[in-house]
């Protein structure tokens, strides 16, 4: 009987832990960011807060924590991964850490214009990049902005050459550094937070970086020169802790998803409407000396474009894996340009 009543008393636990949650249990998601307050970043993880905890009738409680409050951009993306936060908002070059495929996106010059980068991501790689970040203990939330990425310097850049034996700060991904590589400058990987002080003590003489976080993280105070290269797009990316996504209810599952990717386009487009007013900040550079924008030429853009030309065969070269998104992304671009040429008279 004692037996009996130990397997029942088992059986019942087993039971229990196999309920789902119920509908008035509440959660907690805690978001890290590295963007800082009062930026467009900051704006639309407030607007995420408002509309889960409204929708969800409290069910769920946000805490955002910006400014790299919690960690730098990979240190977050992994203590998500880990389950010390339960979502990270970052951009693919710090979440490709982690998930590898990812940097598949940032190979430079693969997308001309974010109406391309736009129709890939959402129609293309949404899927397969969903079962990507699961392997890796993540789940895929929604796509957001940082933008195209351009050189900042205490030189001006209009060739290739110009960079070479220049000391540079890289974001810490392979694709970046290997683009570096092709451009013979003398990167270093610097965490973003660290970015600042290695301007000011001379460590590195210049960077890679949107306009918008450029001018965030006061960058351009630390520089002369900004040439407006457009060499890499770099969306963003909002993803959760996989275990604790996959306890939420099914509603709230959706809920989380559904309001995410609804608000994917108006965070494009309000970053994306601030592009020239950030490159009027940047002209001001620290209020003293004024910073330069550089536009490249058609052929002085081109030359970039043959320099990193090898860096997309790397990337195809880094798993089997890799190479079928970077194959996705091409495939993706291909269509979107047939179905353009069709609309043109």
């Amino acid at each position: 009987i004692r037996r009996r009543t130990v397997v029942a008393a088992a059986l019942a636990c087993l039971a229990l832990s196999a309920v789902p949650a119920l509908a008035d249990d509440k959660f907690e998601l805690k978001i890290a960011t590295v963007a800082p307050d009062k930026t467009p970043w900051a704006d639309l993880l407030k607007s995420y807060k408002k509309t889960i905890e409204k929708k969800s009738n409290g069910r769920i409680k946000v805490r955002v924590f910006l400014g790299g409050t919690m960690g730098d951009e990979n240190e977050t993306v992994k203590m998500t991964a880990r389950g010390q936060l339960s979502g990270v908002g970052a951009s693919t070059g710090a979440v490709a850490t982690l998930v590898e495929e990812l940097a598949a996106i940032e190979i430079p010059f693969l997308f001309n214009n974010a109406n391309e980068a736009d129709y890939v991501l959402d129609k293309f790689l949404m899927a397969p990049m969903e079962e990507k970040f699961r392997a890796k203990g993540l789940v895929l939330g929604f796509w957001s902005e940082n933008g195209f990425r351009h050189f900042g310097a205490s030189f001006p850049v209009r060739t290739p050459g110009d960079l070479k034996n220049k000391k540079m700060r890289s974001q810490e991904s392979y694709v970046h550094i290997e683009m570096w590589k092709q451009l013979q400058a003398a990167a270093q990987a610097i965490p973003t937070t660290e970015v600042t002080t290695a301007l000011t003590t001379g460590s590195v003489e210049g960077f890679d970086q949107a306009l918008l976080y450029m001018v965030a993280g006061a960058w351009h105070t630390k520089i002369k020169y900004v040439t407006l290269s457009a060499h890499i797009y770099q969306p963003a990316v909002i993803a959760f802790n996989k275990d604790w996504f996959d306890k939420l209810p099914a509603d709230l599952q959706k809920l989380l998803l559904d309001e995410g990717r609804a608000i994917t386009r108006s965070g494009r487009a309000a970053i994306r409407k601030m592009n020239p007013k950030l490159v009027e900040i940047i002209k001001k550079g620290d209020g003293k000396t004024p910073v330069e924008i550089i536009t490249l030429k058609p052929e002085e853009r081109a030359a970039f474009v043959k320099a990193t030309a090898s860096v997309r065969a790397t990337v195809k070269a880094k798993s089997a894996s890799t190479k079928a998104i970077v194959e996705i992304i091409e495939a993706g671009l291909a269509d979107f340009k047939a179905k353009s040429s069709r609309k043109t008279p």
